[in-house]
């Protein structure tokens, strides 16, 4: 049996920026819609064109994007009350976009249209007809069918005859919406059914569109395709208002890895979801979802010594897919529930002897410092430093003699506060003492340390410090509480993160930064 094809439709640039802390600039949709078309997104919506200039200003320059068979869509609302379709303003800016495919919102609950909008359940009707019959000339027409299932269990007759009125005027698509996000799957398969059978005289194809209000949109949508829906919407990375819309990352791996008889972005690989993924919340200035399935990177993260011992020997018994097909990776973490098998895996990619004892040594380490406050699952690079000081392979490149920070009042010519470090160091046989300004303690302790080594060692010029992250370890202690810093780094190559530890946050933070160097310059030596 052939597998049956699903039209895949991304609202990341339009329902997506309604979250709680999304934005997008003009050139951040662009780059987005380019980058959906490149894995094979049938239909991109880019936004409302009359809500907003940077919208209306998208679809002028999204003409000139190569984006291959993915078809654009402008999404709008039917007519005005009391106004012709051919006279309103909002389904002018419509056909005004040209676009190849154009999606309009309607309402389906009597509720909403008797006391949201004011009209009788005759004229929301009409609204819905006359809108679509008139944009069906120019485009191919989606009909989001807003609040259905609310609408059909308070009144299934009209929720149906909404949707069967814009099927019959035309559109192609009529999407289901689960606006609210508080139906349940089994409601879902029901309701479809339903509506693809009153459908059925129409040439109309279903589709769906959930929110993640009850933590289902995935399975909403997966429950509605099963029901008989060809056409799913989410957004990547579940974006959206309130507790977002569905994943679409989520769906498509699960439509081509877990279900049978279905195919998606015309048989494409997937493995390039992660980056997919990284790139969204990255342009979005989104902080990644660790635990997000498929894609996180905890998803394939695995930190009981028992199940990375199973996970050595056979990698489904604790993964449910190759991680690779979706383009990410597995990552053994290293804590104080580690065993053996951790450090073991861990260690493979180093030149270090596999020895049970020299193993026993490292974890009695690492549980020696998780105990401190350390946490190595996000600083691998200290973590190989560890390594290297267990296995007696770690050579200082250089000895910390003191340092002093000062810091506090208002540089008032350039507005802002005065920091300054004074570093003395020994590399080798000679001692050099540094001094340095930066807009922080950090900033000036990274700078005069930089001055002192450069001379030793050059390649230190190429590395920078990217992020800089402290939490408080044991909050109780109150003011007297360990601090815990971690700093990110990067070169032209690379990037490693490193963590430090004590009740100073001014030590913590030099311990985090002086890993960061020692680990540039150890790795510079392997080459």
């Amino acid at each position: 049996m052939p597998s049956r094809s699903i039209l895949i439709y991304d609202t990341t640039l339009r329902d997506g920026t309604q979250g709680e802390g999304v934005s997008l600039s003009l050139q951040d949709k662009l780059n987005i819609a380019a980058r959906l078309a490149e894995i094979g997104i049938d239909m991109i919506e880019g936004g409302y064109p009359l809500s907003n200039e940077k919208d209306a200003l998208f679809f002028q320059k999204a003409k000139h994007l190569d984006l291959g068979a993915s078809r654009l869509a402008a999404f709008g609302m039917t007519r005005r009350r009391g106004v012709k379709a051919a006279d309103d303003p909002g389904l002018a800016a419509l056909v005004a976009a040209q676009t190849p495919v154009i999606t309009l919102v309607g309402k389906s609950w009597d509720f909403h249209a008797t006391d949201v909008l004011g009209v009788t359940l005759q004229e929301n009707l009409d609204m819905i007809g006359e809108s679509v019959a008139f944009l069906s000339k120019v485009a191919t027409i989606v009909y989001d069918a807003e609040h259905f299932f609310d609408g059909y269990k308070a009144n299934p007759a009209y929720a149906l005859s909404a949707i069967h009125t814009a099927a019959q005027s035309g559109a192609e698509w009529i999407v289901l919406c689960d606006t609210n996000g508080g139906t349940l799957p089994e409601e879902i398969a029901t309701i479809v059914t339903h509506a693809k059978s009153h459908l059925a005289s129409t040439k109309a194809r279903l589709g769906i569109h959930c929110h993640n209000d009850g933590d289902l949109a995935t399975a909403n949508s997966l429950a509605a395709i099963d029901a008989g829906c060809d056409h799913v919407q989410g957004t990547i990375n579940g974006v959206g208002e309130r507790c977002g819309n569905a994943d679409l990352i989520t769906i498509l791996a699960n439509l081509q890895f877990k279900k049978k008889g279905y195919q998606t972005l015309g048989g494409r690989p997937m493995d390039h979801l992660t980056e997919l993924s990284r790139y969204v919340y990255e342009t979005a200035n989104l902080a990644m979802r660790s635990s997000q399935p498929f894609v996180g990177r905890s998803a394939f993260a695995h930190k009981g010594g028992m199940h990375v011992h199973a996970v050595n020997k056979f990698a489904h018994t604790y993964e449910h897919m190759d991680p690779a097909l979706v383009g990410n990776e597995r990552r053994i973490l290293v804590s104080e529930l580690s065993g053996r098998s951790n450090i073991a895996a861990l260690t493979q990619t180093q030149a270090v002897p596999q020895d049970p004892k020299l193993l026993e040594a490292i974890l009695a380490q690492v549980v020696s410092k998780e105990n401190q406050g350390f946490q190595f699952e996000a600083a691998e690079a200290s973590f190989d430093l560890l390594v290297k000081q267990c296995a007696g392979k770690y050579t200082p490149h250089f000895e910390t003699i003191k340092y002093q920070i000062l810091a506090g009042d208002l540089d008032t010519l350039r507005n802002q506060i005065y920091a300054e470090a004074i570093l003395k160091v020994r590399v080798g046989e000679e001692t050099r003492v540094e001094a340095a300004e930066g807009h922080g303690p950090v900033n000036a302790m990274d700078a005069a340390l930089r001055k002192a080594l450069a001379p030793f060692y050059p390649c230190l010029e190429s590395m920078k410090l990217v992020d800089y992250k402290v939490r408080v370890v044991n909050s109780e202690a109150g003011t007297a509480a360990r601090i815990r810093v971690n700093i990110e780094s990067t070169d032209d190559h690379h990037s490693w993160r490193t963590i430090g530890v004590s009740e100073n946050i001014i030590e913590a933070s030099w311990s985090a930064l002086v890993d960061a160097v020692e680990y540039k310059l150890h790795r510079e030596e392997r080459g």
